[in-house]
């Protein structure tokens, strides 16, 4: 993996992330696929409309189908039909977020399947195993998400686990490079909650392992926006300028806007995808909930603006239809507009920062998306 920086407005950067299976453009939109299936959507609709890459998830492949059935069928890749990159989470959000029972020691986390209730564990080694099983390019280290709101000294054990699982997974993929030809660039994942202090020394055990990128986690978990902005633009800047910058689970565009602009690289959110399920919608004016009854007979597109396939072809008024009758048609092009709206907004992003108006960008948009239903 190479990465290489194109241009900078301020803090502002374009790049190329180049990988054996495609080159990644930066700042980048990773559509989230969890289960190996970006919801609604085919990976031919998502390579048509732009994705250069797309996320994975490491806890939900292996509780199904499992990652040894996805080794032996060739890996995601095959599996899903998608021919560019792919990026695993290494499952630490989703035993933090999802079991309700899990143990935590210095060697992992016992838990137990928010499926059936069955009893697993996953550590450092094991998750490297699964996203090596899985055919992932970029892996991520395990780490435990640090909760908010978390107190100092749990702050520091959290902190302590996450650097001492960051250098356990480093180990086993330069293990394993002795006998395999084709491994996943890894990214460390930095924790520390709100503590500024923490925040720095877990940035500094962490590029004293050596990453192929950095990514920032334990952010967008409940705590207030000032809170995380002053987080963003304490710890972006100190990230190393060489490598990508990733901050993890954050979609909110304006939350966004504020990454960019404090050097972050790599993004990726259930957002528009979530919400297209649930009847909002991002347009270039705003957000609009199309279950509203003012749209019943609007026979407008639902954003002249924007030349997704939905937009092209279909009214407001059939949008709200679908969505009232709850038809699966209104799932597909809810997630088709909203996908295709992410990605131009990114490609939009890099071209202006490419032109060096980036500032003027973000507040254009930082105005068009404090509107909405």
């Amino acid at each position: 993996m190479q990465f290489s920086i194109k241009h900078k407005d301020i803090s502002a950067r374009t790049g190329i992330l180049e990988t054996s299976r495609g080159a990644i453009r930066t700042p980048a939109f990773m559509p989230v696929g969890t289960l190996g299936t970006v919801k609604a959507m085919s990976t031919d609709e998502l390579a048509d409309m732009g994705a250069d890459i797309i996320l994975c998830n490491t806890y939900h492949l292996y509780l199904r189908p499992g990652h040894d059935i996805i080794r032996d069928i060739g890996g995601l890749h095959p599996f899903i039909n998608w021919r560019g990159p792919i990026l695993t989470d290494s499952g630490g959000f989703q035993v933090y977020s999802l079991s309700a029972l899990r143990r935590i020691s210095d060697e992992g986390v016992e838990f137990r399947s928010h499926i059936d209730g069955s009893l697993h564990f996953l550590g450092p080694e094991k998750a490297m195993e699964i996203q090596c099983a899985l055919g992932s390019d970029i892996a991520m280290a395990f780490d435990e998400c640090t909760p908010y709101p978390a107190e100092y000294d749990y702050a520091v054990k959290s902190l302590e686990l996450t650097s001492g699982w960051a250098r356990r997974c480093k180990e086993y993929l330069n293990r394993e490079a002795e006998n395999r030809t084709a491994l996943p660039a890894l990214f460390g994942i930095m924790q520390g909650g709100m503590h500024k202090d923490l925040r720095k020394r877990s940035l500094e055990e962490l590029v004293d392992i050596g990453f192929d990128g950095y990514a920032a986690g334990g952010l967008s978990v409940g705590e207030p926006k000032e809170e995380m902005y002053d987080i963003i633009s304490y710890i972006g800047p100190q990230m190393p300028e060489e490598r990508p910058r990733y901050l993890m689970g954050v979609g909110d565009l304006r939350d966004v806007l504020v990454a960019v602009g404090n050097g972050f690289d790599m993004f990726d959110c259930v957002m528009p995808t979530r919400n297209a399920r649930n009847g909002t919608l991002f347009t270039s004016r705003g957000r609009i909930s199309i279950k509203r009854t003012e749209f019943k007979a609007d026979p407008s597109p639902l954003d002249p603006d924007c030349g997704c396939y939905t937009c092209r072809n279909y009214s407001k008024a059939y949008l709200r239809h679908l969505f009232m009758a709850r038809e699966i048609l209104s799932m597909r092009l809810n997630t088709l507009h909203n996908l295709y709206f992410y990605l131009d907004f990114f490609g939009r992003m890099r071209k202006a920062i490419e032109e060096g108006r980036f500032s003027s960008f973000k507040k254009e948009w930082d105005v068009i998306l404090e509107h909405g239903d």
